[in-house]
């Protein structure tokens, strides 16, 4: 599809804004907007959004209104004080379709600081990429579609459908920020959000849970060690367990997607921890674990998978068999989900790609999870995540290409005009 004088007229608008969708990414990424510490973000995106006009407002994380919502994520820490950000750009006439332009403010801890070449919250501009934590994952994609939307003003055009932008926080453990906003009854026709997967369709996605597991052993002076039970070693048996049913996970029959993908599903023991002396058998551990699974199956299914395995280690083990390991579901646990990129949202958003480009956009088959779940499962939004090109996210050295985060503004702007249509 050739582009019309308008289009033309907005895409340069959004080239125009360069300087200031990078100014936005750098002012985010200096926020330490790890969980439970998102206001500095938020603030940043708050004042940026009152500066383009808009009037944003607080969707606050309410726990009793969360948990009796089917797709609440119980998680150990507290809510108060804490929000999401939403603005709406009402419709200037009629006759489009409504949008949602959705991304998240929190970011993953950054790590040893010794594998970081520069400090991870001063973001440093080299060679056409910007470093540091959250510049893929995702601050700058939400500069991208923040931009995308301030540029259709900015070329004094309008649009024949509102469009929504919402800044949340917790996709990285839990999803409730998102959910929160959907429950709120804050979605569209189409949601687009720009996760580092590059710039194509994501239509699968894998399904994700946490929990974490607790063993108790009996405590003895290291000089009598075999007569005490050590809990952490205890726990290396369990964790080999896990291993095995990892392997069985990805052995089981798979949807057509991840046919081609070598190993979709993965364990991770992303925390450890035991022991309270370095001559003391210890007498407790603590392990915390995500674990993928295939869309198709359902939390309960493999929360039984895990139980089974589990009870199995118990039965072959006597001590464990006397003072079973507890396990306990928290924050993720999110099904997987496939779509057609035929649907209408994907179809017209890969037009945009193809004007821009001179090709169709490549399928994203996801081994991990995004909001788009909230959406997918308890909205009645089309959507998919397409955003900048990324490396090391949730690993030392982030950084995103600037060109790409310019390229997914100006696709966000086309999408604006064809899907919801641009009023001049």
């Amino acid at each position: 599809m050739s582009l019309s004088k308008n289009e033309v007229h907005l895409l340069e608008t959004v080239n125009g804004l360069r300087d200031e969708v990078m100014d936005f990414t750098l002012r985010l990424v200096e926020q330490k907007s790890t969980v439970g510490n998102e206001k500095g973000a938020l603030g940043v995106m708050e004042d940026r959004l009152k500066s383009f006009g808009l009037d944003p407002f607080r969707i606050t994380m309410d726990k009793n209104f969360l948990s009796t919502h089917p797709g609440y994520a119980p998680v150990p820490w507290e809510f108060e004080n804490r929000y999401n950000l939403v603005a709406i750009r009402n419709a200037d006439a009629s006759g489009g379709r409504s949008a949602v332009f959705n991304g998240h403010l929190d970011v993953v801890p950054p790590g040893l600081l010794d594998h970081w070449e520069t400090d991870p919250f001063q973001p440093v501009v080299r060679e056409g990429r910007i470093y540091g934590r959250g510049t893929g994952d995702m601050k700058s994609g939400v500069a991208a579609m923040t931009y995308a939307l301030h540029a259709v003003a900015k070329a004094n055009l309008g649009l024949s459908a509102p469009v929504t932008l919402q800044a949340v926080i917790e996709e990285e453990c839990s999803g409730n920020g998102a959910l929160t906003c959907v429950a709120s009854g804050y979605t569209a026709e189409a949601v687009l959000i720009p996760e580092p997967v590059g710039p194509t369709l994501l239509t699968h996605q894998l399904g994700v849970l946490w929990f974490k597991i607790k063993v108790q052993g009996a405590a003895v002076h290291a000089s009598e060690a075999p007569a005490g039970v050590n809990a952490i070693e205890k726990s290396f048996k369990i964790i080999s367990a896990l291993r095995g049913l990892e392997s069985d996970l990805n052995k089981d029959e798979r949807p057509p997607a991840y046919l081609q993908v070598a190993h979709p599903l993965n364990l991770n023991i992303g925390i450890i921890s035991g022991g309270d002396w370095p001559s003391t058998v210890p007498s407790s551990a603590e392990f915390h674990c995500r674990l993928a699974y295939f869309p198709g199956t359902s939390f309960g299914t493999i929360c039984s998978r895990i139980k089974s395995t589990l009870d199995e280690v118990i039965l072959s083990d006597p001590w464990l068999s006397q003072w079973p390991p507890t396990i306990e579901y928290y924050g993720l646990r999110s099904d997987g989900h496939s779509i057609s990129r035929g649907l209408p949202a994907l179809t017209v958003l890969n037009d945009c790609h193809r004007t821009l480009t001179g090709k169709d956009a490549a399928e994203s088959i996801l081994t991990a999870t995004t909001d788009l779940r909230a959406f997918h499962f308890f909205g009645n939004a089309q959507g998919t995540c397409y955003g900048p090109e990324a490396k090391n996210i949730h690993g030392a050295n982030e950084s995103v290409s600037i060109d790409s985060v310019m390229h997914v503004a100006r696709a966000y702007a086309l999408f604006l005009s064809r899907w919801c249509g641009l009023v001049e």
